[in-house]
């Protein structure tokens, strides 16, 4: 029986293939928790069967993220038509926020072809797959849940919900039963924890960075999250939380001082003094950061807010913001 493995990352898909489980391991990069989300349309034809003229098409998926991974499969092969090579399509997925709107995503995304969603089981993972082992991985027992027609409309209505110009219809999934996908829910609650508070105007992980920061004695990486870091949010990667702490620092009115590099990009990360320089950097708040912390005053106010949340587009008049204490969506 050829069995073959769709995950959400390339550090899983490293353990997926070490642990010699399944025929090929194809993994995702999409980040939907960072910047506009791409179109139905532009989604759809990025997965499909790439035609001869197009074989080179650098802006297509199958060239850019599963083409070397596709072995003996004629690299040219569009999703779907890899998915009806397989009698088994196993879904490892991670814990994680991004993880699980690759999840919705794909359930969504499948759910019209029945022969394939026949197939498909989900294998969740509680922790990350790529911060194991591959004899690890082989040796777990997770169970494979068979998906069903429920399965498939939670993923809908979700992704759909997570694609909508406002927060309203994502914050309507916390009364519902979304069981069948055990980690949705903290994936739903996570994510409305990075819209703007009230009376600090920023969203979780930027909060917890600039409450480390006033504990003193902080260097740029020591408010990354991270394994065994203090910073225990996990809703952005590397290259998304240094923008964040960018924006904190780099703004008319910043909330961060002493960040002797930057911008956190490719090129710095290239040049050796400039990464040392930024990892040497001994970070403090400013007046304004300090009040942020203490919620006594709102960075909004003073800086120009642009950015996205899903489907939603974040600027200064149109701002929703997350009431923790309260679970209350605001409206601006």
């Amino acid at each position: 029986m050829t069995r073959l493995i769709l995950t959400t990352n390339d550090s899983g898909s490293g353990a997926l293939k070490g642990a010699r489980i399944a025929d090929i391991v194809i993994p995702f990069g999409y980040r939907f928790v960072w910047g506009p989300l791409p179109s139905d349309t532009d989604i759809a034809t990025s997965l499909m069967t790439l035609s001869s003229q197009h074989d080179q098409a650098d802006d297509n998926w199958s060239f850019r993220i599963y083409r070397k991974h596709l072995g003996d499969i004629d690299s040219r092969t569009g999703l779907i038509d890899l998915c009806e090579l397989f009698d088994t399509i196993e879904l490892w997925i991670d814990p994680d926020p991004n993880a699980q709107l690759i999840l919705i995503w794909l359930l969504d995304y499948l759910r019209p072809h029945e022969k394939i969603v026949s197939k498909l089981f989900l294998v969740q993972a509680d922790t990350p797959i790529g911060s194991h082992g591959s004899e690890e991985v082989a040796a777990w027992r997770i169970p494979a849940i068979k998906i069903l027609n429920g399965h498939l409309e939670i993923a809908g209505l979700a992704w759909q919900a997570y694609r909508a110009p406002t927060p309203r219809d994502w914050f309507d999934l916390l009364p519902r039963d979304l069981s069948l996908l055990p980690c949705l829910r903290p994936a739903v609650v996570m994510l409305l924890e990075e819209l703007p508070m009230p009376g600090s105007g920023l969203g979780a992980t930027e909060m917890r960075m600039l409450e480390l920061i006033s504990e003193g004695n902080a260097f740029p990486f020591d408010v990354f999250p991270g394994h065994q870091k203090r910073n225990e949010r996990r809703v952005f990667g590397y290259w998304e939380v240094g923008s964040l702490l960018d924006d904190l620092a780099r703004c008319p009115a910043p909330a961060v001082s002493d960040l002797d590099e930057g911008p956190f990009t490719l090129e710095m990360h290239d040049d050796r003094d400039r990464h040392e320089r930024y990892k040497r950097s001994r970070l403090s708040l400013t007046e304004l950061g300090k009040a942020v912390v203490a919620k006594a005053d709102d960075f909004s106010r003073h800086n120009p807010i642009h950015r996205w949340w899903g489907g939603t587009e974040l600027t200064n008049d149109r701002l929703w913001r997350w009431d923790k204490p309260n679970s209350a969506l605001i409206a601006p």
